[in-house]
């Protein structure tokens, strides 16, 4: 594996020496030369830098106070700061020439060399680069004469980046002139040495600008996204069985006689009536089963941590894995048992193999549903011009199913959005079930799935053992009190917690159109969740005890857990002593309570650990790169259809006010755009204003002196689409006005309403 500084020095403390070969075990990079050889190169590095110290061939860390830990942000003016993590930590303003070669998004150690005064940052100098957030770029490539000749160049589209990098020929790209002009993928084959700038090699060649690139090149280049496997990973997973051996089913629960049903993305599902109410069945696709931790397979759906859903374009964990597209395949079922108000009563977790009966998309099975059919009948639905017959049990297992979600979602506590496709079935990458508007199946998938991460979490939480736990925080205070002032004045109720807990009361009453807004802005309020070994609140589920794990395919933490399952069931002690003559069902709920020794070998366990640790920093990460790749796409789609509409006038809510303009939300494609205040010709407007003793009056509001005229936040607006950043998504606009407002023009030079344009702090915000 690739290792980064921050990886190797969590390996060392003050007050132990440890040897090289540790080092390469832990890092386990012992069997490979070339990292062996960069391991030493790196240790030399930090031990002439002063961070390590030698001793007889052991290395520990030297003590050195004053030394912060962050993330550089910089800007384009060439701003930069050190963001510390942790709620209350100040930014540290570093100098562009205390950067030692770092760039923007680089995580860092720093030394502060002037504490801060008053409302002025502290200032520090970078003392080490921990890890690169720049392995490759997007970059426009430019010829340049010089005394050697012509030379290329690639300047970073990326306008936080301050540098240049030089281009040299590579196997991808040997002519370097067909790339001229032209944007290009280039990835940094030399970081900055001294004087000297980075050099790079072309990847891939893109279009003239970004507007001219497709989009999805432009993402998956923006981010390193790979798009394709190896050879050998193709042939490993072509190498895999086609179909359910008999020695397959050995300790496994044989479920192909099961009537099953999968909608959707989802696991497939069963139903069964009993006497004290339902067996629900999610079978779980058993990828473990076909995916060793020897393979490459598994090293690359580590290294890769899940799938990219990037509109309609897939990049996938693993290379498609034959069998379990095939109705029959091995699974993990978990079976819970309900009662008729559909409370948990009881569950088993089992190996299991299932032959799926039928597969209906969202929108086929809402459609069969809506029309009201007999279970008697058959039915033919044209869904994408293929014909397919519902079998009347297939139909009678759906509405059974639906049923039963209607009976989970009375114990839901957790908070759904519509929006379009979900990606995934469960919580998902927002933390919360965005779901298809108008189509009700998905939200009793979406609780079945709820329903199974969180009892599998239970269960290995009840045996003791740690797993990737899902933590998400509340929503930023300030940012939700903004969305519930927002919510307020627009719905005319006073400010307080009962707004926020009879949102949907207040949103119902709104128009159609408003709702949207609101409703979209609170999508966009929640934080990430993030992979812990220690359980926490999960604000989204609205449970403390949850995991991901009905997507084994593609998550890797799903993966982890079912590894774990597999583990538990192979391995697991079900007794204190092998002399106890009691056990306990480890497949089962009723073993809660019971286990109160260590259900794994020590040795076992703490293999786990180690796994679980090293795995959680990487699904993190990869978990917020997709976050910001599917965010970054929607808004280059966003853009591309305002670029289209550049003139035209549409309505919008005012979602946000400040010195410099406001922020406009337009109505009909939930894209927000900015009205700056220079725009505003027909008056002078304040903000905040005064009411005549120099006393704000409001801070959500802008007022002209002379005419009076508002805008406030929560006031519907005409504007007009000025124009359009593609790559940085920005949407200027101007607000409609109406004809006697524009004879009162400030161009005019005898009306003195020339509206002076303000200053606007550099904008360090990411992506």
């Amino acid at each position: 594996m690739q290792f980064t500084v921050t990886q190797l020095l969590e390996n060392f403390t003050e007050d132990k020496l440890v040897t090289a070969k540790a080092i390469e075990k832990k890092l386990g990079i012992e069997e490979k030369p070339q990292e062996v050889r960069h391991l030493q190169v790196a240790l030399d590095a930090l031990e002439k830098a002063g961070i390590l110290e030698k001793d007889k061939g052991r290395y520990r860390r030297v003590p050195e106070e004053g030394l912060i830990e962050g993330r550089l942000r910089c800007s384009s003016k060439g701003f930069c700061f050190a963001i510390q993590e942790g709620e209350g930590t100040e930014d540290i303003y570093i100098h562009e020439s205390r950067l030692s070669g770092a760039w923007n998004g680089d995580r860092v150690l720093v030394r502060v060399t002037k504490d801060g005064v008053r409302r002025r940052s502290p200032e520090g100098e970078v003392r080490l680069i921990l890890e690169r957030a720049t392995p490759t770029l997007l970059a426009k490539v430019k010829a340049q004469d010089t005394a050697d000749g012509l030379s290329y160049r690639g300047i970073p589209l990326d306008d936080r980046l301050l540098f240049e990098v030089e281009l040299v020929p590579s196997e991808e790209v040997p002519d370097l002139a067909i790339a001229n002009e032209h944007l290009a993928h280039v990835q940094i084959t030399r970081y900055p040495l001294g004087s000297h700038p980075p050099i790079g090699k072309i990847l891939q060649i893109l279009g003239e600008t970004a507007e001219t690139t497709n989009d999805i090149d432009l993402i998956c280049c923006k981010y390193n996204l790979p798009r394709r496997f190896g050879v050998k990973e193709m042939s490993e997973a072509a190498g895999l069985p086609r179909s359910v051996r008999k020695a397959d089913l050995k300790h496994r629960l044989d479920l192909r006689e099961l009537l099953t049903l999968r909608i959707g993305n989802a696991p497939a599902l069963s139903l069964r009536q009993t006497e004290t109410g339902w067996e629900l069945g999610v079978h779980i696709p058993d990828v473990s089963a076909y995916v060793s931790p020897e393979s490459l397979m598994f090293s690359t759906a580590q290294k890769r941590g899940r799938t990219f859903y990037l509109g309609e374009t897939l990049l996938p964990m693993l290379p498609e894995i034959g069998v379990l597209s095939q109705p029959e395949h091995l699974t993990m079922s978990v079976l819970i048992q309900l009662d008729q108000h559909g409370n948990v009563l009881s569950y088993e977790i089992h190996p299991s193999a299932i032959a799926v009966t039928a597969s209906l998309s969202y929108r086929r099975a809402q459609y069969c549903l809506d029309q009201g059919l007999t279970e008697a009948e058959a039915v033919e639905l044209d869904d994408d011009a293929i014909n397919q017959k519902i079998d009347p049990e297939v139909y009678s297992l759906l509405v059974n199913l639906n049923q039963v979600g209607t009976l989970l979602d009375q114990h839901q506590t957790c908070i759904c959005l519509s929006h379009q496709e979900p990606l995934e079935p469960d919580d998902g990458v927002w933390g919360i079930p965005v779901l298809p508007q108008g189509v009700a199946i998905a939200k009793v998938v979406s609780d079945i799935c709820l329903l199974t991460n969180r009892l599998i979490a239970e269960h290995l939480q009840a045996l003791q053992l740690p797993l990737p736990y899902v933590v998400q925080s509340a929503p930023d205070a300030n940012k939700l009190a903004d969305w519930i002032k927002l919510l307020s004045t627009i719905a005319g109720v006073e400010e307080g917690e009962a707004v926020l807990q009879n949102w949907q009361t207040h949103l119902s009453k709104l128009p159609p159109a408003t709702q949207d807004i609101l409703i979209y802005l609170l999508w966009k309020l929640w934080r990430l969740g993030e992979y812990s070994t220690t359980p926490g609140l999960h604000y989204g589920a609205g449970r403390s005890a949850y995991t991901h794990a009905v997507l084994p395919q593609h998550r890797y933490s799903d993966f982890l857990v079912q590894c774990l399952l597999h583990l538990v069931f192979e391995a697991g002690r079900d007794r204190r002593t092998s002399r106890s003559k009691d056990g306990v069902n480890l497949h089962s709920s009723t073993c809660h309570g019971q286990v109160n020794w260590s259900v794994l070998q020590p040795e076992t366990e703490k293999q786990w650990l180690e796994t679980l640790t090293t795995a959680l920093p990487i699904l993190n990460q990869q978990n917020a790169l997709h976050f910001r790749a599917i965010n970054d796409l929607e808004g280059l789609r966003k853009a591309a259809t305002m670029r289209s509409l550049v003139g035209q006038n549409f309505y919008g809510l005012i979602t946000g006010v400040q010195s410099y303009g406001f922020f406009v939300q337009l109505e009909q494609f939930l894209v927000e755009g900015l009205v700056h205040v220079s725009s505003l010709k027909d008056d002078w407007y304040e903000f905040p204003p005064t009411n005549g003793k120099g006393k704000p009056k409001s801070n959500n509001i802008l007022v002209g002196r002379r005419s009076g005229r508002q805008y406030g936040l929560g006031d519907r607006v005409e504007v007009q689409i000025r124009g359009v950043d593609y790559y940085r998504q920005q949407i200027d606009l101007s607000t409609v006005v109406s004809p006697e407002t524009a004879l009162n023009d400030p161009d005019n030079p005898d009306n003195g309403l020339a509206q002076p344009t303000p200053d606007i702090s550099p904008n360090l915000d990411e992506g």
